[in-house]
């Protein structure tokens, strides 16, 4: 992936963003970041970029030709029209969404305003969508371009070693991540909570998950609100979907094992605070109904009672 950033000062993005996991990916191939310097697009002697704005007003407007010139010559290098974002206190607020979705182009460049902001007949022309860091504002766009650019890097494939460097933290799944501990195990008389030093895997995971929406439900009401808790319930009802399945094929056996994965699944959906224990218990109880049912059809028939002959019964025959 390449991302081309225009900016009136380069040499604010190029420590930052040529050191660390973003420089080792670089010298690698996985990606590459360029800064292009939008004074040298300009026509006049003085590399004039900004001018006052039509109407009045405090500051000075970027002009969009050196924006254009630059932005032009990117995507010529490029061999067409790159996808364009213009980082602007007035986009839509840049998710974890927003940089799986743009680390899939091959190109993408973004455009730093300064100053009180650029000519809208640029944007008009060329932008294809304005991002915001969120509802602040600062001195020019090149600090949101850095995170930007981080964001999306990390989320092409071969840049971090493996996947689980990104699905387990915060806003991958609408969550935040859980809290992390290192050595040693006891710090100020704060000690690493039992269950992360046990060495049981399967519980390790579960109190993680726990954590995780206990800290999103505690810090952020909003992203809890909107959080899809279909996909957590996902294995529960392929669970009792098997079950249902024997069920209806009148299986006995298999229903049973179905039965017993399904009742696991159910209690495991409870223990993380997916399921209400009422809700739990109804949900096995129905399971449970329908096993006995199916228990009571397999069973063989008792054979009638035979009725017992009397001797009168026998003379009369």
């Amino acid at each position: 992936m390449r991302i081309d950033i225009l900016t009136l000062f380069p040499d604010t993005l190029g420590d930052v963003l040529s050191e660390s996991i973003l420089g080792r990916a670089q010298e690698r191939g996985f990606i590459h970041i360029g800064t292009h310097q939008i004074r040298d697009y300009t026509s006049n002697k003085q590399n004039q970029v900004d001018d006052y704005p039509y109407g009045g007003g405090r500051g000075a407007i970027m002009q969009a030709d050196p924006i254009y010139r630059c932005w032009e010559a990117v995507c010529d290098e490029a061999g067409g029209p790159v996808h364009t974002v213009y980082m602007s206190p007035c986009g839509h607020t840049f998710t974890q969404a927003d940089a799986i979705r743009l680390s899939k182009l091959d190109n993408l460049i973004l455009v730093c305003g300064h100053y009180e902001g650029i000519d809208q007949r640029f944007i008009d022309e060329c932008v294809d969508e304005e991002l915001s860091m969120g509802d602040f504002v600062v001195t020019g766009g090149e600090i949101p371009a850095m995170a930007v650019t981080d964001a999306i890097c990390r989320m092409v494939p071969g840049v971090l070693p493996e996947e689980e460097c990104f699905t387990e933290e915060s806003h991958w799944a609408g969550l935040l991540e859980y809290p992390q501990y290192s050595r040693p195990d006891e710090w100020h008389g704060r000690r690493v909570p039992d269950v992360l030093l046990s060495g049981h895997h399967e519980n390790v995971a579960k109190w993680r998950k726990k954590e995780s929406y206990k800290r999103t439900m505690l810090r952020r009401p909003d992203m809890w609100a909107q959080f899809d808790e279909k996909q957590l319930k996902t294995k529960v009802k392929n669970a009792i979907k098997k079950f249902n399945a024997a069920v209806e094929a009148k299986d006995l056996a298999t229903a049973e094992v179905a039965y017993r994965a399904a009742i696991g699944e159910i209690d495991s959906a409870r223990v993380d605070g997916i399921y209400h224990i009422n809700t739990a218990s109804r949900k096995k109880a129905t399971l449970a109904r329908a096993l006995d049912a199916l228990k009571a059809e397999a069973k063989p028939a008792e054979a009638a009672p035979q009725k017992k002959t009397t001797k009168k019964a026998a003379k009369a025959e």
